[in-house]
């Protein structure tokens, strides 16, 4: 798919114009010089009543006698600012009112739809972003594959060329590296296991130069001491493998990297603490957090952002056999901290307490692990919100503007000192798991643990890495909200 942006006239010749047109025949900007240079030819369309302007309605028309093959008219609803999620319902009804057709190029005068608090950056970026979820399709393990699209080309009419080409430059980013993420989301767990995202880490490493890839095998975390991680893997046929990937770009080859560290267990069965059956085939986005992770770099090499960033995947299975551990057992972490499994199915925190204390060597200006990491995320925030933890203040802030930019919800969660108290054992340092109130705060607590030396936030993203249901699948979050932070930071 390519996009372009220039100053469109509305003569020209295309596949498709697509204009705006508001409720009670209230035209747009671009739809009423459309209708000058037509001889009112939307004006005798809109008489018939058909079309009534509502949000996301379209109505598509073949035009032999103007210079665009056909017109599609998009309604905007009342003749007021939109807010990103109505601009971004408009446009993916574009795309699925066109998709279907032959048009291959099609021209957008949409630049005239306000969008409330976004300039034409913002318009254009969330346009293309929209366009490539609207697209996206996996059949990856389907013997009958879709019908492959027509669509080759949208031109954005443009006052602001230079804006409208940094903003396509950073939504094509975007868009890969969510399509990447869900893809890898998205792959059976009996593909994607631990060595797999491995075997992705070093793709990237061939694929850019900026890139170097090194895998942690399970004997070198023995070693290191990584116990904790170990145990969690112990059970399952499919070896943990910690895949590094450092992405060195700064002006300053000494500059200190930002690392974002995801939770990849590729199949979480819950172990000894086995989840109920219902739904159980959705633990293989238990990996959500690598994934989003996995995108991001992609996205950071795509832009050549001018920044040093390290991705951590940190692959493993949760299995229950012979071998697996146990409720009960005490597991002695990288750090040196003991602690009590009170329940297997606690186990991203058991991955990434090592994962996190590994990272420290970096000597990073600033960590980030994203996990599926709880149920009770959940229950407290829905499917909208990705849950924050963290004790520094401006971090938090950072984060949130950039999720505010991308459009990719964020709610920042209490991290008070008494919810330590929950985790506290008669027999090790911490116990695994608390009790089930405020459960999304004190897995964040837990893991605050383990990063005591450095500037540190968590994101879970249990409720928003994947839906279920008819539209069961990956959503690629939070790849937008992390590809912006960074974008943030190079500047």
């Amino acid at each position: 798919m390519k996009f372009h942006s220039e100053s469109l006239n509305v003569t020209q010749k295309t596949d498709c114009l697509v204009v705006g047109i508001y409720e009670n025949a209230e035209f747009s900007v671009n739809a009423e010089k459309v209708d000058q240079a037509t001889a009112h030819y939307l004006s005798d369309l809109l008489k018939s009543g058909d079309f009534k302007g509502k949000l996301a309605e379209t109505l598509l028309v073949h035009t032999p006698n103007q210079p665009f093959t056909r017109l599609l008219l998009v309604g905007c609803g009342k003749k007021a600012p939109l807010n990103e999620t109505q601009y971004k319902k408009i446009i993916k009804a574009v795309v699925q009112t066109l998709k279907s057709t032959t048009a291959q190029h099609i021209h957008l005068l949409l630049n005239d739809i306000e969008i409330k608090d976004r300039n034409e950056y913002w318009a254009v970026r969330f346009a293309i972003e929209s366009i490539s979820e609207a697209l996206y399709d996996y059949d990856e393990f389907k013997s009958t594959k879709a019908e492959p699209t027509q669509l080759a080309k949208f031109c954005f009419n443009s006052e602001n060329l230079a804006e409208t080409e940094k903003a396509i430059q950073h939504a094509q980013a975007v868009a890969l590296g969510v399509k990447f993420a869900k893809n890898v989301a998205n792959c059976p767990p009996n593909v994607c296991n631990p060595a797999y995202l491995a075997e992705l880490a070093k793709g990237l490493d061939s694929e850019y130069s900026q890139i170097s890839t090194t895998i942690v095998d399970e004997t070198q975390m023995a070693e290191l001491k990584m116990n904790s991680y170990l145990a969690v893997s112990r059970g399952s046929e499919n070896p943990a493998y910690m895949s590094i990937i450092e992405y060195k770009n700064a002006p300053n080859p000494d500059a200190k990297p930002i690392v974002l560290v995801g939770k990849g267990l590729t199949f979480d069965s819950g172990g000894i603490s086995i989840k109920p059956s219902a739904a159980m085939d959705e633990m293989k986005y238990d990996m959500g957090g690598a994934a989003s992770v996995y995108g991001t770099m992609k996205a950071v090499a795509e832009l050549q952002l001018p920044i040093n960033v390290i991705g951590v995947l940190a692959g493993c299975e949760n299995m229950p056999d012979g071998k697996a551990y146990r409720p009960g057992d005490i597991l002695t972490t990288m750090s040196g901290k003991t602690v009590e499994v009170l329940n297997t199915d606690a186990e991203g925190r058991l991955v990434l307490c090592d994962a996190l204390t590994y990272v420290e060597r970096f000597e990073p200006e600033c960590v980030i692990d994203i996990a599926t990491l709880t149920g009770a995320c959940v229950v407290g925030l829905g499917h909208v919100n990705t849950g924050l933890i963290s004790k520094d203040d401006q971090f938090v802030d950072q984060l949130l503007n950039a999720s505010k930019q991308a459009h990719d919800y964020t709610w920042r969660l209490p991290m008070n000192e008494e919810y330590q108290d929950d985790l506290k054992s008669n027999f090790a340092d911490l116990a695994n798991v608390g009790s089930r109130a405020g459960g999304a705060i004190t897995a964040g607590i837990f893991l605050s643990n383990f990063t005591e030396n450095y500037t540190w936030a968590h994101l879970d993203i249990a409720g928003t890495a994947w839906q279920s249901g008819a539209a069961k699948g990956a959503t690629g979050r939070p790849v937008p909200l992390l590809t912006q932070f960074l974008i943030n930071k190079a500047q």
